[in-house]
């Protein structure tokens, strides 16, 4: 499924395709539902109020894994999917075992906040130095600055661009 950080963009703008096809077809529904003809793993009951619950809030999309799918396709064609992909990587983080939080610290840092990160995420200096400090011993906690940072980033910049994409604003009108 999309939400998973070993998935590919590709997977993902596949995966939007799909729902926004499927949303498409709700107007020939009368139920309102249909379910999405995905790998059984990811099916999920599709609501035609969902696009709507997505304009709430930020968090809202993010809860909703066809509203996170269509967001992070929108994020790759704006070249901009590293901020979600950071995100999702410290959510993930946060449920590590103790015995793994050093390695799997390393690896996100590596990737999205060091010197030379190939997916170098958005950061003031004050919170990569905060971040380069924890760590130096590092707990489940010690990304919630950088985290923090990236989410109000997208909250208050890429998600309002999201919701005026013609993909969120077609589905929406559907729905509507």
């Amino acid at each position: 499924m999309c939400r998973g950080l070993e998935s590919l963009p590709t997977t993902c703008l596949e995966r939007a395709k799909e729902i926004k096809a499927l949303f498409g077809s709700l107007l020939l529904k009368s139920d309102h539902g249909v379910t999405g003809p995905s790998k059984k793993s990811d099916r999920q009951r599709l609501n035609a109020d969902e696009p709507l619950k997505w304009r709430e809030s930020f968090q809202n999309l993010l809860s909703s894994q066809n509203g996170l799918c269509l967001y992070r396709a929108f994020l790759v064609s704006e070249f901009s999917e590293e901020n979600l992909a950071f995100y999702l990587a410290c959510e993930d983080y946060r449920a590590t075992k103790a015995s793994k939080l050093s390695a799997k610290a390393k690896k996100i840092y590596d990737q999205f906040i060091g010197s030379d990160a190939p997916r170098e995420v958005n950061l003031d200096h004050a919170t990569r130095e905060i971040t380069k400090k924890n760590m130096e011993q590092p707990s489940q906690l010690c990304f919630d600055a950088a985290q923090s940072k990236i989410y109000a980033l997208m909250e208050k910049d890429c998600y309002p661009r999201f919701l005026k994409s013609s993909t969120y604003l077609e589905l929406s009108s559907r729905t509507g």
